[in-house]
């Protein structure tokens, strides 16, 4: 069965947007990959975890994810649900086990996947020595929570191409990543570059076969 023929799992993310402190964009954005991260490497997710199956079905398809957003009570109810809550600086973003496109608990089915526009309140400090770079294409106009699906993305091809030692030590650092916009010609120069690279599906906001996103290795997997 090709990934295009074999039953479609999503994997899901709420994002916490309360209206008196929503969160800063690039630390939400750091914050999904992370979450993407930590839901691939957790024991649950591997060998006969109990996600394993769902987590290898999701695998075996398109890895597709989805953002929601949630604030108060809706917040409480998906923390609720089995999954995993990843906090930033200011960030929190509650992962679950990957779910059968047409069967997401009805907890996470009724939050709204519009209106996850973020913004940051200056530049972004500078990545530090051992962060992976997660790079957003400067010619794409994305919402945040498109956003944030994609550097999940490219945080997941980054894991695959990464040896197991490698993976290990990323892991037990806590996955120490940056997310930043890369400028016109450094992008052109990353896209050629081989390093793990993030095609969109089209499903939404942009078109099939976009470029969104370029995963650089951490200074100690290079």
């Amino acid at each position: 069965m090709s990934s295009n023929d074999a039953p479609q799992y999503v994997l899901p993310l709420v994002v916490r947007i309360e209206r008196a402190q929503p969160p800063a964009r690039t630390d939400a954005l750091e914050t999904a990959a992370r979450a993407v991260l930590v839901m691939l490497s957790d024991d649950r997710s591997l060998g006969d975890g109990e996600w394993a199956g769902a987590v290898r079905a999701w695998e075996d398809a398109r890895i597709r994810k989805v953002v929601r957003r949630a604030r108060g009570a809706e917040w409480r109810r998906a923390a609720r649900l089995p999954g995993i809550t990843v906090t930033g600086a200011s960030a929190e973003v509650r992962v679950f086990p990957p779910v059968p496109l047409d069967g997401w608990p009805r907890e996470l089915a009724k939050l709204q996947v519009s209106g996850t526009e973020l913004d940051d309140a200056g530049e972004p400090a500078a990545p530090r020595p051992g962060q992976a770079l997660l790079w957003l294409n400067p010619d794409l106009r994305m919402s945040t929570g498109k956003e944030m699906a994609q550097v999940g993305h490219g945080a997941q091809l980054l894991w695959w191409a990464m040896t197991d030692e490698d993976r290990k030590t990323w892991r037990d650092a806590g996955f120490p990543l940056a997310v930043r916009t890369a400028g016109p010609g450094r992008w052109a120069e990353l896209v050629a570059s081989g390093l793990p690279l993030v095609r969109d599906a089209g499903f939404t906001e942009i078109a099939p076969g976009s470029c969104t996103v370029v995963a650089d290795f951490p200074d100690s997997a290079r």
